[in-house]
Formats: C-alpha cells, structure tokens, sequence
C-alpha cells in the first residue's frame, strides 16, 4: 500500500494564546502569529513577547512549531529596533519569521543568524527562478503568492527543492498579492505597514452620468457593489496540492474566532491525514465540506488554482443564504459516572435547542439540552450570561476543550 512520504504541515492562524492552543489542540502541525510590531494585521489581538514564549512552549511540548509574521512593507524608520526583535524571537524559541522586505530579511539574517525566514506572499514569488534566488539568499521557504496556479506549483516544485507553502483557506485580497493602497486613500490606514480598512469589502453603489439621461444607478438587483472577491476553499483538491509538492497548508484568519479556527485546522487535519495515509484508496468525505461551511463567512471557489477568477468569485448582486452556526460554550469538564458536562457559555442557549458538539480528531454529535443548571447548582431554563458556567447532561462523552455551537437561523441574506 502506498504512502505519501512527504506529509505536509497543517498552518493555522492564530490571533492570540487561546486561539493558538486550540488550534494545536485541534491539529496544527504549526501555528502564524503577530508580534507587536511588524506585523501586517495590527488589530489581530498580537503577542507580548512574554505569550510568545508560553505559546512555543505550548506548542514545542505537543510537537508543534510557531511561526511569526513580519512582513510589513518598510518605510524609512520602520527598521528601528528591528535587530532587537529578530534576537528576542530567536532566543523565545520561534521556529521561523514571515518576512518580505529584504530589508528586514537582511536585519533578521545578520542579527539573529539560525533564525529560519520564510518568505511571505507579500513578496509575490511566482516562479521557480525566484524561489531559486531566495534559497541562494538563505531562506528555508516561500509562502507563494496566491495567484500561482496548481500547474505552476508543480513546475515550480520540478527545478527546486525548498520548501513550499500555499494558502489553501481563507479571505482572498483582490489587490496583487495583498499589495493594496486603496485602504490608504480611503481611510488613511496603510494596508501594508498592518493598518488594512478592508476597504474592498465596503458597499458601493455605481452609477452612470450622461448629459442627456443624467445618472442612472448601474448596481445589479438593487445590491450594492463590493471589490471584494469570495473564500477561498481547497478542500476537493487537497490529493492534488499534495502531489503537486506543497510542504505547508496555509489557512488565512488570524482575526477570525476560535470556532472557526478549531473547525478548519480539524478538517484540513482529517482531510491530509486520510490522504496520506492510503493515497489509491482515498475517498472524500462530504461530512468534511459540510464542516467548512458551519464558519463560511462568504461563498467559497478555488482562487487563481485552475484559471483566473471570473465574475462568480467576486462578491456582488444577492448573497446566497450561509448556515450561520454560534460558538456558544467550551467545554471545561466532564463526568463519566453521571453523564454531565461542566461549560463555560460564549453565548446563549436553554433547554429544548438542539445543539452540536465537536472535539480534535473530528469528533462530533448533536442532541437536544434536556437539563441545564447553574454553578451553583440551580435548575436554569437558560444561560444567558456570558463566561458563565453551567453544568447539563450531555449524550455522549466529552473531554476540555470540545466546543460546543448551535445553528442560528439568519435574519437576513446581508453578509458579515
């Protein structure tokens, strides 16, 4: 029977420590995370130097590494204290830096040599001659920029040996490789130095000024008009991105939640686990799709993989309609002897909802709240506190740390 050899990492966002630890715990060969500085997502809930070093420690002690991104685009003056930052990382324990200024590349290489860089997509590589030029340059990978296509990827992989990362789920920048100014004009927030207003996502309306007619609203059904394209999703096509060559699995969503960050490292985890471990009998699990689309945010296609986008993978006219399921408690406890869980709510819930647990290893269940009660021991129809903890009977045994979330039926058809 054969196996594949070359596993890749499963790459999980992570915005902070609890978003970190549960995506290790959820099956992240490795973790990306923001510093103080550096950074391009300055609202992601970044790490202390200090959550740094219990992160690597964390994730060092489950065979897990973490990586942290610094791939600002530098200005004059923005390399102050650079040489400093690189030397603390490296002596915390980070694996390896995300950077795309050869600026940076050559403070990190000079000040903290052993320090693996990683090449970020800012830097848009896009062909094997440019991937041979940065490992000249040192560098141990290339997070490839997201217009490369899979028959790219594997011409790319035919002339060199370093490593390849490619993102594979997420929001997609409609600007080249995220280099995008629109944010700067709009808002005064420089996108590339971690200030992104997300400008793109904004609603617009269109119209058209002729002398004669005067305006006439351009926007289809009465929808107004984003620049924003839809997710990315590559969960069909994992077989190929394995066989392709790609070493690393990159899902976008550093400022996303622990749910969706949890539900998306289990399923790229389960996904390339079934893989490579019989690649000639392989079967796809639709159970795995149907995961995805519990924290789609927004319709899902392929990217630049098999062609250039079209009009159906931007976002404009009517939304289609998003199951939207709500992490509403984690589970901190559980007692085998009388069947009951101990939780902590995230959001509210009562007796008679139907609600799902899911845990690492893709581990699921549904079943209806029957008994609810307070900490304290009170009988309780609801829990409509946040952070509160309250105990119930749950079907199935749980362990701390499953999550549990309930389907929400949408108001409306806007997107969020």
């Amino acid at each position: 029977m054969r196996k594949i050899i070359n596993k890749p990492e499963v790459l999980a966002p992570a915005g902070n420590l609890e978003k970190l630890k549960m995506a290790i715990r959820y099956g992240a060969d490795a973790v990306y995370i923001g510093g103080q500085a550096y950074g391009l997502r300055s609202r992601a809930g970044n790490f202390t130097f200090e959550e740094m070093g219990e992160g690597v420690r964390f994730a060092h002690e489950r065979g897990s590494k973490v990586y942290v991104a610094a791939n600002m685009v530098g200005h004059e003056g923005d390399d102050e204290g650079a040489g400093e930052f690189f030397r603390t990382l490296k002596e915390i324990g980070i694996d390896a830096v995300i950077v795309s200024d050869p600026g940076f590349i050559t403070i990190c290489m000079e000040e903290a040599p052993g320090l693996a860089v990683h090449l970020s997509t800012q830097a848009s590589a896009t062909n094997y001659k440019t991937l041979q030029f940065w490992k000249q340059e040192g560098l141990e990978r290339v997070v490839l920029a997201r217009e490369v296509g899979l028959e790219e990827i594997r011409e790319i992989r035919a002339h060199t040996d370093i490593e390849i990362e490619a993102f594979v789920q997420g929001a997609m920048c409609i600007s080249y490789s995220g280099r995008c100014v629109l944010s700067n004009h709009m808002s005064n927030r420089d996108a590339n130095r971690g200030g992104c207003a997300q400008s793109c996502r904004w609603k617009y309306d269109l119209f058209e000024q002729a002398a004669a007619a005067g305006t006439n609203r351009l926007t289809a059904d009465g929808e107004p008009f984003s620049m924003s394209a839809v997710d990315l999703t590559m969960i069909h096509h994992v077989p190929e991105l394995i066989e392709a060559g790609v070493n690393s699995f990159k899902i976008e969503g550093r400022m996303k939640s622990i749910h969706y960050v949890s539900t998306v490292a289990n399923v790229y985890r389960a996904i390339v686990d079934a893989y490579c471990e019989d690649p000639d009998h392989f079967q796809f699990d639709p159970a795995w799709e149907e995961e995805i689309w519990k924290v789609a945010q927004r319709d899902l296609a392929t990217g630049f993989y098999f062609g250039a986008p079209d009009e159906n993978q931007q976002l404009f006219g009517r939304p289609r309609k998003i199951p939207k399921y709500t992490f509403t408690a984690q589970v901190l406890d559980y007692n085998p002897e009388t069947g009951i869980a101990t939780l902590e709510q995230r959001n509210h819930f009562g007796i008679g909802e139907e609600v799902e647990f899911y845990g690492p290893g893709f581990t699921y269940f549904k079943q209806v709240v029957t008994e609810l009660w307070d900490e304290d021991g009170n009988r309780i129809e609801r829990a409509p506190n946040p952070m509160m903890i309250v105990k119930m009977v749950v079907d199935r045994p749980v362990e701390p740390y499953f999550l549990m979330r309930t389907r929400k039926t949408p108001r409306n058809t806007a997107r969020v």
